[in-house]
């Protein structure tokens, strides 16, 4: 390998915090020998990666540039940052963290106001009384003009905004906002609704690769080995291993025959389930007289390939 792999994930505040929770949850902490302050760490588990410590909006950057190869950070920054995302960057595994929708939020008081088709004409009409377009706050204009086009909404213009963006029709800076929220409080702080068909994007941390970076044989394997466990520790998390007496091996499949109509994987003696068919799994066994029965969560379940790592290799040797 002509060099370290290099993944780059936040440097501060509640997603770094998520991240190395989720690395170390996958068995894959990461360490910081230059302390606290510094800007590079390691994962021992995984020597051949370097991990950098950037901002958010910086590893976006980085991705598209292919200054690193894999990186973790909001898809809001990844879309609005990267044109033609797909053509510059893979995106490999979604985290289940770092939740916040992008939405078109407008006054409240616009009660006959309720969806994009009604904002399009609200535009039209301010256009026709003023003589100006209607005004609208964010930080996110690529996203924003691609989805007002969509809508069909042509009679705005974007006031960029350079801090709190709900802030901005109270202020008198802008008539609707476009902004990301988590729970909706701060925009309904301030006196302002999400229009029932104006979520723009559903935004999480996303585990990202460059494709625009230097790969080779080997650190294609790397990525396989940090696929591989990140994925065994997810499918773990669902499931539920089933254990029982040999003897009663045949009677306890067909006490479970739904269940594996329904996906369940027989093992020796057992049966792997989603977490969410235990209650049902242990009525039928004790319907059918099988015990003692134990049960217990696996830490990994590893599959042969991991398929988002052979899809970033199609891609990257093609």
């Amino acid at each position: 390998m002509s060099g370290p792999l290099v993944l780059a994930i936040p440097s501060k505040g509640r997603l770094k915090e998520q991240v190395e929770a989720w690395l170390a949850d996958a068995g894959l902490p990461v360490s910081a020998p230059s302390g606290s302050r510094g800007y590079t760490a390691k994962i021992d588990a995984l020597p051949q990666i370097e991990v950098r410590l950037l901002s958010a909006s910086d590893i976006a950057a980085a991705l598209e540039s292919g200054e690193i190869h894999l990186g973790v950070t909001g898809e809001d920054l990844l879309r609005e940052r990267i044109a033609d995302l797909d053509s510059r960057v893979m995106l490999l595994r979604a985290l289940g963290f770092g939740r916040a929708d992008l939405v078109v939020a407008v006054p409240k008081s616009w009660l006959d106001v309720d969806g994009m088709a009604d904002l399009e004409e609200v535009a039209h009409l301010h256009l026709t009384r003023t003589g100006r377009r209607l005004r609208v706050a964010t930080k996110y204009i690529v996203q924003t003009r691609a989805f007002f086009a969509r809508a069909g909404v042509a009679d705005y213009r974007i006031v960029e905004s350079g801090g709190a963006t709900e802030g901005a029709p109270a202020s008198g800076a802008a008539e609707i906002i476009v902004d990301i929220t988590t729970t909706g409080a701060t925009l309904a702080a301030n006196h302002l609704k999400i229009l029932g068909d104006g979520v723009i994007l559903k935004s999480q941390a996303r585990l990202a690769a460059s494709l625009a970076a230097d790969w080779d044989a080997e650190r294609l394997m790397v990525v396989r080995r940090l696929m591989g466990l990140v994925e065994a520790r997810g499918r773990a998390k669902g499931s539920v291993m089933l254990v029982w007496p040999a003897e009663r091996d045949e009677a306890a499949k067909t006490a479970l025959a739904d269940l594996v109509a329904r996906g369940a994987r027989p093992r020796a003696n057992g049966l792997l389930i989603a977490e969410g068919e235990l209650l049902a799994a242990q009525a039928a066994l004790a319907e059918a007289d099988i015990g003692p029965v134990a049960a217990s969560r696996p830490e990994h379940l590893f599959e042969p390939v991991s398929e988002a790592a052979e899809a970033l290799a199609s891609r990257v040797t093609a």
